[in-house]
């Protein structure tokens, strides 16, 4: 096994790389760590309180709001853009993960925003 520091976006990962025989191992004891991939949108939740069946949509990384795509009422399919970040010097959409209508979108163009903070609300 050899150890490599990566850096993808200005992190740092450390990345442990198994170099085999080109067959499958057995059992593996552990997995090796791999760099996460970056999301470009958070992973929703239902919400705890409020309408039934209404789903957070959160961001995945730290950054300033760069422009809303779409507004409360509105009919979206998953995957349309949201809300578009300005975070790690790229534009990151942030998307419906599901079919549905917008129930409230909580932020405003220029707005500083941190990790799993509530973006927008949907049905």
């Amino acid at each position: 096994m050899k150890n490599y520091t990566i850096t993808v976006n200005g992190t740092a990962y450390d990345v442990t790389v198994e170099e085999g025989t080109g067959s499958a191992p057995a059992a593996p004891a552990a997995a090796p760590k791999a760099a996460p991939k970056a999301a470009p949108a958070a992973a929703p939740k239902k919400a705890a309180a409020g309408a039934a069946g209404a789903v957070e949509v959160k961001a995945s990384v730290p950054g300033k709001v760069f422009k809303v795509e779409a507004s409360a009422g509105q009919a979206v399919k998953a995957g349309d853009a949201i809300i578009i970040l300005e975070a790690m010097k790229m534009e990151i959409p942030v998307v419906a993960p599901q079919d549905g209508t917008i129930a409230s979108i909580d932020v405003s163009v220029g707005d500083a925003i941190e990790s799993g903070d509530i973006l927008a609300s949907m049905n």
